[in-house]
C-alpha cells in the first residue's frame, strides 16, 4: 500500500503495486515537487483561527514555497495559521497580505511559533516534530539590538557593542529615553544631496537655503548644498543641476529668482515644462520656481509656483 510520510506529501508506491499506473503517479509526484518551490496563495476565510493542511499526493497551494496569506474579511485580532501535518518538516515564505492590519502567527503543533506582521514577509521553518512540533524564523538576525526592549549581557564589540551591560553610566545613552541630538555630520557616510547635517534640531524644520548671489553665464545649482535655492540674475544664464538623490527618491528644490526676466535663461535640456514651454520671467522682481526629480534627475519637472512677487 503507497504511503504519504515524506515532507511534501508525495504518494511514495510499494514495491510491485500501480501496475499500469507507476507512470501516472510518477508524474504527478514530479509535478508536486515543483510546486514545493513555487508561488501560491491561500485566503483565511473567517476572522479566526484556521488550519491549512497539505493534502496527500494532491495540488494545493500549502505546499508552495512563497505562500501569500490573504482573508475574506478585515481581521480585528491576531490570527493563528496552523500548517498540517504537524509531521511535515519544511520551508516557507510567508507573506502577510491579511485585510485588517493585523498580524498572524504562524504555528505547526504546541512548539513554538512565529508571528509576520501585516504586509510583512517572512522565512519560516516547521521542524515536523508531530504533536509538540514548532515553527522557527529562518531569517533572524544575529547581532542587532532592539532598543525597545533593550540589551540582555554583553553585545561583543565585533557585534558593534562595545563590550558593556548597562545603558547606564557616565556618557551613557540610556535605551529608551529618546536621546536628544543637537548636531551632526555624516562625513563620508552619505552620498548625495544628503551628504552632510549640519545641524539636527526637532523643533526646527527650516531648509538650508543656498545663496547663489549675482549670477551670470554658466550656473551650476548643487543639491548637496541646500534645497533653497536664491539668484539674483545680472545677464544670460546657463543652468545645470546636480547631485540629486538617487533615482529611487523624490529630490527637488525651489529657486527663488530676481530679474529672470532681464536676460536669457537657458534651462538643462532635462527640464520638462508644463506644455513643454518655459515661463516668462519678470525682468525686474521676484519670481519662485520648483522642480523636482523622482529618477536621479534624468528627467526634472519645472513649475512655476509664483511670477512678479513683490
Amino acid at each position: 500500500m503507497a504511503t504519504y510520510v515524506n515532507n511534501l506529501r508525495l504518494k511514495e508506491i510499494t514495491t510491485g503495486d500501480e501496475d499500469g499506473t507507476w507512470g501516472t503517479s510518477t508524474n504527478t509526484n514530479l509535478e508536486l515537487i515543483t510546486d514545493g518551490f513555487s508561488y501560491g496563495t491561500k485566503e483565511i476565510a473567517a476572522d479566526a483561527n484556521e488550519t491549512f493542511t497539505m493534502p496527500d499526493a494532491t495540488a494545493d497551494a500549502t505546499r508552495s514555497l512563497y505562500l501569500k496569506f490573504t482573508s475574506a474579511v478585515s481581521l480585528t485580532a491576531t490570527r493563528e495559521i496552523t500548517l498540517g501535518p504537524n509531521t511535515v518538516s519544511k520551508t516557507w515564505i510567508i507573506e502577510n497580505a491579511t485585510s485588517g492590519s493585523q498580524s498572524i502567527t504562524i504555528k505547526q503543533g504546541s512548539g513554538a511559533t512565529v508571528d509576520i506582521a501585516n504586509g510583512d514577509k517572512t522565512m519560516v521553518v516547521t521542524d515536523g516534530a508531530g504533536a509538540g512540533a514548532a515553527v522557527f524564523n529562518a531569517n533572524a538576525s544575529t547581532g542587532v539590538v532592539n532598543l525597545a526592549t533593550g540589551v540582555t549581557g554583553t553585545l561583543p564589540v565585533a557585534n558593534g557593542g562595545t563590550g558593556v551591560t548597562s545603558s547606564t553610566g557616565t556618557g551613557a545613552v540610556v535605551l529608551g529615553t529618546g536621546p536628544t541630538i543637537t548636531g551632526m555630520t555624516l562625513a563620508g557616510a552619505v552620498t548625495g544631496a544628503d551628504q552632510t547635517v549640519s545641524a539636527i534640531n526637532l523643533k526646527d524644520y527650516g531648509e538650508i537655503t543656498n545663496a547663489l548671489g549675482n549670477v551670470t553665464g554658466a550656473t551650476s545649482i548643487d543639491l548637496t548644498d541646500g534645497n533653497s535655492v536664491t539668484a539674483t540674475v545680472t545677464g544670460a544664464v546657463t543652468w545645470t543641476f546636480s547631485n540629486p538623490t538617487a533615482s529611487d527618491e523624490m529630490c527637488g528644490f525651489s529657486l527663488k529668482l530676481v530679474n529672470g526676466g532681464s536676460a536669457a535663461q537657458t534651462w538643462p535640456a532635462s527640464v520638462d515644462w508644463p506644455s513643454a514651454t518655459a515661463p516668462t520671467l519678470t525682468a525686474s522682481g521676484t519670481d519662485v520656481l520648483v522642480f523636482f526629480t523622482v529618477d536621479g534627475g534624468t528627467t526634472w519637472y519645472g513649475f512655476v509656483a509664483g511670477l512678479a512677487l513683490a
